[in-house]
């Protein structure tokens, strides 16, 4: 049954990503040819399936037009990656198993791929075939989700600062919550108000989205330390290397991994009142938390 969901949660974004952004011949075609570059090296789907079953959960069946909002996070969620790759941040040449964007295309235009997956998003955005309201909402928090204040590029700032000091733990949560798992809060909750969530239902799916995602962090730091380059499809130990704040590198693998499952928990208690209806979300944090790579 999961992996039927992947399967088809990538489905569907893949084929509203290929319908959304600009063809690799459409002037100027090196920009578009850098965005489907990164977009299209096999990305596992998270956020979009995540929103999108989400949505399901609220709505009872998969609402018309959603795998376009789930489209434009994994747009944001690519520019975040091209960016985060680039010599100036933590200069990696492989991601999703293929040379990263600025190795095939150069920084200049890596640093433009990342910036148009932006704005193309926020485009789709507005596009989107929900309620004004609903609409507006949606752009909000996934703004704050990406932002400086407690959102992802707040967190990359703070990760970068931290680099070569040991943090005490509210610094690790902070990088964590606000680099990863704000942007995974915010796709769970806008798949719920594109559905027509109430104000208790968004509370409710803010509290799953916050605990899997870092959950999901914690996670992937594990992974860092305990799987190849082959495994992970990008440069394994690098956060070792640049001394990162993780929490493997503070606590532990075994009480890392039980801090996942923990978060886990506490994500399904805060789906408890939808009941039967969220057991595909349910399982989707359980396979955040257990796979490998």
């Amino acid at each position: 049954m999961l992996k039927e969901t992947l399967q088809q949660g990538q489905q569907l974004t893949d084929l509203a990503l290929e319908r959304l952004i600009p063809t690799a011949t459409e002037r100027p075609s090196s920009i578009h040819k850098a965005m489907r570059h990164s977009v299209f090296a096999g990305g596992k789907r998270i956020r979009p399936i995540l929103c999108m079953e989400a949505a399901r959960m609220v709505a009872g069946s998969l609402p018309t037009g959603v795998e376009d909002l789930g489209s434009a996070l994994e747009m944001l969620h690519t520019y975040s990656l091209i960016h985060d790759d680039l010599p100036a941040l933590d200069n990696d040449d492989l991601r999703r198993g293929r040379p990263t964007c600025h190795k095939v295309f150069g920084e200049a235009l890596a640093i433009l791929a990342g910036d148009a997956l932006q704005t193309r998003a926020y485009e789709v955005l507005a596009r989107l075939n929900c309620p004004p309201d609903a609409r507006v909402r949606i752009i909000e928090e996934i703004a704050h989700g990406t932002g400086t204040i407690d959102g992802m590029i707040g967190g990359q700032v703070v990760d970068l600062e931290s680099e070569h000091a040991k943090p005490d733990l509210p610094t690790l949560e902070y990088i964590h919550r606000s680099k990863t798992a704000a942007l995974i809060a915010a796709s769970v909750v806008t798949g719920g108000l594109y559905a027509g969530a109430s104000e208790e239902q968004v509370s409710k799916l803010r509290s799953f989205g916050q605990s899997i995602g870092l959950a999901f962090q914690i996670v992937d730091d594990v992974l860092d330390v305990t799987q190849t380059s082959e495994q992970l499809g990008k440069t394994a130990g690098k956060d070792t290397a640049a001394e990162k704040a993780t929490y493997p590198s503070l606590f532990g693998i075994d009480v890392s991994i039980k801090k996942a499952d923990a978060l886990v928990g506490a994500a399904f208690v805060a789906l408890e009142s939808f009941g039967s209806r969220a057991e595909t979300l349910k399982s989707l944090a359980k396979f955040l938390v257990e796979r490998k790579s």
